[in-house]
């Protein structure tokens, strides 16, 4: 009587550890419900369908912050997760009062995006009612059908990350088609970011390095300002973008395999006097269901292709559409990559000893595949090899093998007493 009363303690016990190892977040790659995301932080429960990835699994969402690992290097020596047309998000409905007809590039505000890790934001700024808006356009002109939000909704949203996150480096590139006089340097003083702007004549023109992380935040110049138009440099005080950038196309005509090309405006991809790199990798026509694919194998693809056009460097920007979708890894992993070569010179960031030299990693070793015996495949039927006859039906992601193994010798010494 009291073996058996033992025997029903242990199962009780074994059955509350699974309990609560079902109500524990999920790892990568694990599946989980889309009704509530069941994912650690820094994941979500997503899909694939273009992929084949039909049931929903744990991906990734957030890339290492570079300087938890290594702090202290030159601002062109890391790599930052940028959102293309940052503003221009799913269902948006224009203040105008008219539905937004434009192509949505992102899922989620900006002010996620920089909770999740975005540090570059790509916008589109035009002159439209009397003010500066974020919009797309029809023959660069803006109109109610595409003007998403006025640009300083999403500059104050920058504004407040910044004045909350002292240690923290944003870069906005913006295609400006603004015409009014003054009309960045207005709403740029109107947001609050002008006192955080790093000054052009602090960027290097000849390739050199840029100042460090460190003393880009203790002088609190730590919002970086490029711009397409050339006057705005000596009119407002705002950097040319290719004096300082080289550029990948971008669309479609910049995801073709094997290739890396510049985009018209930029300097060639192996321009040592710019300093910095932009990696574009996004479809032409925004596509939801198709980005998924986009920012999975095939960008960590086309990033060691433009590593070896532009130079033997890993680009300082990675931009994406929906940098959320993927089939795992995602966005984030591509700029951990990039992370891992250019601050520590291993292959992802995650493998950084923390401000160790230059070179010194820490690769994890696989453990060896467990014996034969051991490693019972699921059955048909749900349940492990061998242990069917009991009826221990698990799923894989569940429960972990050794519990059905353990469930099965107390009822076995359930069953001989």
């Amino acid at each position: 009587m009291h073996n058996f009363i033992l025997v029903i303690t242990i199962l009780l016990f074994l059955s509350n550890l699974s309990i609560f190892q079902l109500s524990s977040s999920l790892k990568i790659g694990q599946t989980c419900s889309t009704d509530g995301n069941q994912c650690d932080a820094g994941l979500r429960c997503g899909t694939c369908p273009a992929s084949g990835n039909t049931r929903p699994r744990c991906t990734r969402i957030q890339p290492i912050n570079p300087t938890s690992k290594v702090n202290g290097l030159p601002f062109n020596r890391y790599s930052w997760l940028t959102t293309h047309n940052a503003y221009a998000l799913s269902g948006s409905k224009s203040p105008t009062g008219s539905p937004v007809l434009g192509p949505a590039n992102q899922e989620d505000d900006v002010a996620s995006q920089l909770r999740n890790g975005v540090r570059g934001l790509m916008v589109d700024m035009y002159d439209f009612n009397n003010d500066i808006w974020m919009c797309h356009s029809f023959g660069g002109k803006c109109y109610n059908i595409t003007a998403y939000q006025p640009a300083i909704n999403v500059l104050r949203e920058v504004q407040k990350f910044l004045e909350a996150n002292p240690n923290e480096i944003i870069t906005i590139f913006i295609e400006d088609y603004v015409t009014s006089p003054g009309g960045l340097t207005r709403v740029f003083s109107a947001s609050g970011l002008t006192k955080y702007m790093f000054p052009v004549n602090r960027m290097p023109r000849d390739g050199g390095e840029w100042p460090l992380i460190t003393d880009m935040v203790t002088k609190n110049q730590r919002l970086v300002v490029f711009n397409s138009k050339l006057a705005k440099e000596a009119s407002e005080g705002v950097a040319y973008e290719w004096s300082f950038v080289v550029e990948t196309q971008y669309g479609n005509e910049g995801k073709i395999a094997g290739t890396c090309r510049n985009r018209s405006e930029s300097p060639a991809m192996n321009t040592t006097t710019r300093s910095l790199v932009l990696l574009n990798y996004f479809s032409t026509n925004p596509n939801v269901t198709g980005a998924c694919i986009d920012n999975s194998g095939s960008l960590i693809s086309m990033m060691n292709t433009c590593h070896q056009a532009a130079g033997g460097r890993w680009p300082n920007y990675i931009a994406v559409d929906f940098y959320q979708r993927s089939d795992g890894g995602g966005a984030p992993e591509a700029v951990d990559i990039a992370n891992g070569h250019m601050t520590c010179s291993c292959p992802n960031i995650a493998y950084c000893k923390v401000n160790a030299p230059f070179g010194t990693c820490d690769i994890p070793v696989l453990s060896p595949p467990p014996p034969a015996q051991l490693a019972l495949p699921p059955q048909p039927d749900g349940s492990f090899g061998g242990f069917g006859g009991f009826g221990l039906a698990t799923h894989t992601t569940a429960q972990p093998g050794w519990f059905s193994l353990v469930v099965f010798i107390v009822l076995i010494m359930l069953l001989v007493m």
